[in-house]
């Protein structure tokens, strides 16, 4: 077992259906530092997201393994809190609710009662939500309910946030908005992160190292960029710089022209 924080070692993934079997991922490791920023992007189908629920716990892998902090990833835990594209709060309850009620279920015996409302104050407050406190979902719009989201995961003080195109649905200014908020979340917490996006932009602006998949069935990883641009990062200044036109160029040739070779290997 590698010693990184998080170790993906030769997974496969495979799903079957009416006696078919489809191979989703074939053979992908990587090793994750913490604090570490990692976007991974592909194709449509490549399997990101089916990587995404195997690092969660949402569903096992079929071979190989997956060690977090040194502990096997066999089911769901509060060490690793996902964000999905859709933000799935709960409509009945006000944005502190859906907050409250994860800090309830993780931290319940651990927290006072004046503790825990702090707590979820705290973290709605670093989204800057802690003005709709008692807004319910359908009162706020689609960004200000990513970010209660975030929150949520957050105020679970996972070991791994894991984002699954959190901004996909989002128009394109609110999506810049939400990007620089998490910019500043990674800088303020060090927190460990992957990212799951189709954005080249988003995934050179906002980690440390891109995950590039191949085309599925059977998808692995094609290449790893590292992205040297120095933080905190402003996108308008980065427009221009040499790096980053650098490392946007590379995924999108990987994407657009070597996938094609990297699959008839």
């Amino acid at each position: 077992m590698s010693k990184a924080y998080l170790s993906i070692e030769a997974v496969d993934k495979s799903f079957s259906r009416g006696g078919v079997t489809t191979k989703v991922l074939e053979g992908v490791d990587l090793q994750v530092a913490k604090g570490e920023y990692v976007a991974v992007i592909g194709h449509s189908g490549c399997g990101k997201s089916t990587l995404l629920n195997l690092v969660a716990g949402l569903t096992p892998v079929t071979s190989g393994g997956i060690f977090l902090d040194g502990a096997a990833v066999e089911q769901p835990g509060p060490e690793r809190a996902v964000v999905f594209q859709n933000h799935s709060l709960l409509p009945w309850l006000t944005t502190y609710e859906n907050v409250r009620l994860a800090v309830d279920k993780v931290f319940g015996a651990k927290k006072s009662k004046a503790e825990r409302h702090a707590w979820t104050m705290e973290n709605l407050e670093l989204v800057h939500m802690g003005h709709a406190k008692d807004k319910r979902p359908g009162e706020i719009s689609g960004g200000m309910k990513q970010r209660v989201g975030i929150a949520r995961a957050l105020a679970m003080e996972p070991k791994v946030l894991l984002l699954d195109e959190p901004f996909g649905a989002l128009d394109a200014l609110t999506r810049a908005h939400l990007q620089d908020q998490v910019m500043q979340i990674h800088a303020t917490l060090g927190n460990t992160v992957i990212m799951i996006t189709h954005d080249v932009d988003e995934a050179v602006l906002l980690s440390d190292r891109i995950v590039m998949m191949t085309n599925g069935p059977a998808a692995r990883i094609g290449e790893v960029l590292d992205v040297p641009l120095a933080r905190p990062r402003r996108r308008i200044e980065l427009a221009s710089d040499p790096t980053y036109i650098k490392c946007r160029s590379a995924v999108l040739k990987f994407l657009y022209e070597r996938n094609r070779f990297v699959e008839a290997a």
